[in-house]
């Protein structure tokens, strides 16, 4: 293959500097072949010019790598809003042309940030994409995902400078320690310094060249410089840089690339500066607008009908190694289902409800134990979790894989292993980059965390929603594995950490996402715990909650029953319940499922004859109708569970809100009195920890009385009680064994 000239290369990076210039600008006269008018600029000029050549000139370097080496490379784009240079890079290789064979040049120049057509950021319905880089921050881990186990893959990352003075960028950095060389791609970073962000400096251009190495040597790259303003033939230094990098992948090397801001524009206006970051000409200066960009000479690289000169090609790496068409950036494609294990070897055994006790979490730890083996060959299943593991019982993977690591080790340091997959690091952001890169390249994954701080994702989740909804709509997008999260160290078991680690929030934020996305699952017990993992990690382009404790507790169905409850999403607890219920005592969540079933036993005692029934709720998203989402019940369903008219008495795992949210659109919702955490939390005991948010069993059992008999004393002696233990609590520092030992009997 004839290597092209620097002539050449100039050229082509001159036509696609020129198509993102006419995207932002142009609706009509796309290669100026007449004179410029007003009518022929987009009404509203939206889009980013300023990282934009910066974009190409990594592009084109990147194809002449791939050109030379035969390296299959799958690019990153921190800085998605210069998406009008993926684009044109996009258009120029064929790859939109695969995608859609439709689109012509005039269509994708007018149809850029046009209503209907391309957004002004990167997004799934571009080719090549497995980041937006809508919320700057994300690539760098995402690029490290995406290299994990695929060891002839080189992830190239352009990372922006206002991007880097994020949080995750600097925590990312660090990923590098976690990279085994021997079965893993490598990442390649390209920190582009343009020297601006809106509209002030960067933190990282503002650093000299020495500072700069020094820095980032200390993160364990090795950094190059590519300053493109102190040489006559840039291309070329970034041609050698690039050749460098490329034989010494192993140390890990980095590009500084110093770039002027809208590299390409007259200085008198804006290049260079921070005018040039988004749109640096408006409307009204139409004679600048036209000059700037016939300065492309775009007749010199066009025919007439948009068709590029032969030697614009000629840059071009073979089709099938082009950046746009590299499979990873459609992982869906290269997805293979995991073997599941049986869950038979693993399910706890209960003859009787409540008659065992046991860890859900440290059950499933074992099946996921079991998965890690029967994976090792293909590699392609992992665990992202911030340095929680062991602490919510989920260590005997361990016992299966190592904690990824490849740095010099401490001398107490316990289960690391170069090769590992487990990724243990104290960043979420970082996990839930690493996880996002590596599913969206076609593998699986899950991301156990404690429950209150899963929320440091709740931006970065928000963003994958949305990649996931836009990614369903698009024909040629095969489905992914999905985003996992098992939540547990959860709030009601808490106590002991205080407020601090008390909050249920990360569900609420995922009842806002589509419901074609998002699901929500509270297991009861270790087996259901069991039964719904295995399904999540079986599903596609979704994004599944799962909550469930680590503490040894009442085991309530055996493997059939938790089969057929997680099944119905929702059930009658017949052996709680009695027939022609006055009030309906539901849970969902493993402490509420305890605290519901204390009160119905409490109720028997209290309240002789009152009649009630037990519902558990599985699926928090089976209470949603059916319309507003595909796992809601049948009404009927619904009906047998709940009933028509009496109360309901609701324990919920989180904030009440989101029980009343799901509930929106069935009948009578008023009838649901739904008890759960009211931000009410300190350093205490588990009894008050429910009694001061109202969710203890005394509390469940005094509404229950209420809802059915009115204030007949009943409800006032189970409060009483309620507030002696929470006393015995206070004065003794521990609970009373009234509610430590207490046990289920029919």
């Amino acid at each position: 293959m004839q290597t092209p000239s620097t002539d050449t290369v100039r050229r082509y990076r001159r036509a696609c500097d020129y198509l993102a210039a006419a995207m932002i600008y142009l609706r009509g006269n796309v290669l100026l072949r007449e004179p410029l008018r007003p009518e022929h600029l987009k009404p509203r000029l939206l889009g980013h010019w300023g990282t934009c050549p910066g974009i190409t000139f990594v592009y084109s370097g990147l194809n002449g790598l791939v050109r030379r080496t035969g390296q299959r490379t799958l690019l990153v784009t921190g800085p998605g809003h210069g998406a009008p240079a993926v684009h044109a890079n996009l258009w120029l290789e064929g790859t939109h042309s695969v995608v859609d064979p439709d689109l012509t040049l005039a269509e994708l120049i007018k149809g850029f940030s046009w209503p209907g057509g391309f957004p002004s950021h990167l997004s799934p319905e571009v080719p090549g994409v497995v980041h937006e880089g809508g919320e700057l921050g994300y690539a760098l881990a995402t690029a490290f995902g995406a290299a994990l186990d695929d060891p002839d893959l080189l992830v190239a990352c352009i990372v922006g400078d206002g991007e880097a003075e994020t949080g995750p960028t600097a925590g990312s950095w660090h990923a590098t320690k976690f990279l085994d060389p021997g079965t893993c791609g490598s990442v390649l970073p390209v920190l582009h310094l343009n020297g601006s962000k809106i509209s002030s400096p960067t933190i990282y251009a503002c650093m000299s060249d020495e500072e700069l190495t020094d820095y980032f040597r200390g993160a364990g790259w090795t950094p190059r410089i590519v300053d493109v303003r102190r040489t006559d033939d840039p291309d070329r230094l970034l041609a050698e840089t690039l050749d460098k990098a490329h034989a010494e992948l192993a140390q890990r090397p980095m590009i500084l690339l110093r770039s002027p801001k809208g590299w390409g524009l007259p200085e008198d206006a804006g290049g260079g500066t921070f005018h040039a970051h988004q749109v640096p000409l408006s409307a009204e200066q139409l004679p600048e607008i036209e000059a700037w960009l016939r300065s492309y000479r775009p007749e010199e690289l066009f025919d007439e009908d948009g068709v590029p000169a032969d030697d614009l090609l000629e840059v071009l790496p073979p089709q099938e190694l082009r950046l746009g068409r590299v499979p990873q950036a459609n992982g869906g494609r290269l997805r293979r289902e995991l073997p599941l294990p049986e869950l038979a070897e693993f399910a706890v055994d209960v003859d009787e409800p409540g008659s065992v006790t046991a860890s859900a979490t440290g059950t499933t730890g074992e099946w996921l134990a079991e998965l890690m083996r029967a994976t090792e060959q293909r590699r392609d299943f992992r665990i992202m979790c911030p340095d929680e593991l062991a602490s919510n019982k989920l260590d005997a993977v361990l016992a299966a894989t190592g904690r990824a690591f490849t740095w010099p080790l401490t001398e107490h340091s316990e289960h690391m292993s170069r090769d590992g997959r487990v990724m243990e690091v104290l960043s979420e952001h970082l996990c839930q980059g690493w996880l996002q890169g590596y599913l969206l390249t076609g593998r699986h994954g899950l991301f156990p965390c404690y429950e209150a701080f899963a929320s440091i994702v709740d931006s970065m989740v928000n963003q994958y929603a949305k990649f996931l909804k836009m990614a369903g709509e698009v024909s040629w997008r095969a489905p992914v594995a999905s985003l996992n999260y098992l939540l547990t160290s959860e709030g009601w078991r808490q106590e002991h950490n205080g407020y601090s680690h008390q909050g249920p929030g990360f569900l609420n934020n995922l009842l806002t996402k589509k419901a074609s996305v998002t699901r929500v699952y509270l297991p009861p017990d270790a087996n259901t715990l069991l039964v719904t993992m295995r399904h999540c990690l079986a599903t596609t382009d979704r994004i599944n909650l799962v909550v469930a404790g680590k503490n040894s507790a009442p085991q309530w169905l055996d493997l059939a029953e938790a089969e057929r409850h997680c099944r119905a999403g929702a059930g009658v607890w017949e052996w709680a319940s009695h027939e022609d219920p006055e009030v309906v005592l539901a849970c969902a969540g493993g402490v509420p499922t305890v605290e519901t079933l204390a009160a119905a036993w409490l109720l028997r005692s209290q309240a002789p004859g009152m009649r009630v029934r037990v519902v558990n709720v599985v699926d928090l998203l089976a209470l949603s109708t059916p319309d507003r989402h595909p796992h809601g019940m049948s009404a009927e369903d619904f009906t047998a569970c709940f009933g028509e008219d009496v109360p309901v008495v609701f324990a919920f795992h989180g904030y009440p809100s989101a029980v009343h949210e799901v509930l929106h659109g069935r009948p009578d919702p008023s009838r649901f009195h739904v008890h759960g955490y009211l931000e009410e939390g300190t350093t205490t005991t588990p009894f008050d920890l429910l009694v001061s948010n109202k969710m203890s069993r005394y509390d469940l059992a005094a509404d229950a009385v209420r809802r059915t008999r009115g204030d007949d004393g009943v409800a006032q002696e189970l409060l009483s009680r309620r507030d002696a233990l929470k006393e015995y609590a206070y004065r003794e520092g521990e609970d009373s064994p009234e509610i430590t030992e207490w046990e289920w009997s029919a």
